[in-house]
């Protein structure tokens, strides 16, 4: 038999352009994946936890409005939750969100645990809540003057 290619038993090195493109298909939905596996926030995540967070505070506002009584949502940067004066549940923010709140210093309980108040007339004591994650962040604003909220980013 001499050294000369057989065209039946020919193999070619190398990769299928249909091969490489199911490979990178792959690689990126495995980098799609790793984010949220290691606890990374979605931009999706983050909007969610600041319209969470506005519909507390409006939330609060309409108690003390409807019960003309002062309300308080009470935000606790360290677990990451919120409640409001009056309701008993406690809602819980996304781990990987980082939470800043500036208020007025009487409604400072401690260096994680912070609230703004609602008065019955609709006005609040005012202040801002900015949930972060990465380079996006929103602004979840209080008028203190109308108690009206505003998101931003």
């Amino acid at each position: 038999m001499g050294l000369g290619c057989n065209s039946a038993h020919q193999h070619q090195a190398g990769y299928t352009l249909l091969e490489l493109i199911v490979v990178v298909a792959l690689m990126g939905l495995l980098l799609a994946l790793v984010p949220a596996r290691l606890g990374a926030t979605s931009g999706a995540e983050l909007r969610a936890a600041s319209r969470s967070v506005a519909a507390g505070l409006r939330h609060a506002r309409a108690i003390a409005i409807g019960q003309r009584v002062e309300t308080v949502f009470q935000l606790d940067l360290e677990h990451k939750k919120f409640t409001v004066t009056g309701d008993q549940k406690e809602h819980n923010l996304p781990p990987g969100i980082d939470l800043k709140l500036f208020t007025g210093q009487q409604e400072v309980t401690s260096e994680k645990l912070g609230g703004i108040r609602f008065y019955p007339d609709g006005g609040a004591t005012g202040g801002r809540v900015t949930l972060a994650a990465g380079e996006r962040k929103f602004e979840v604003d209080v008028d203190w003057m109308t108690g009206r909220v505003s998101i931003g980013d």
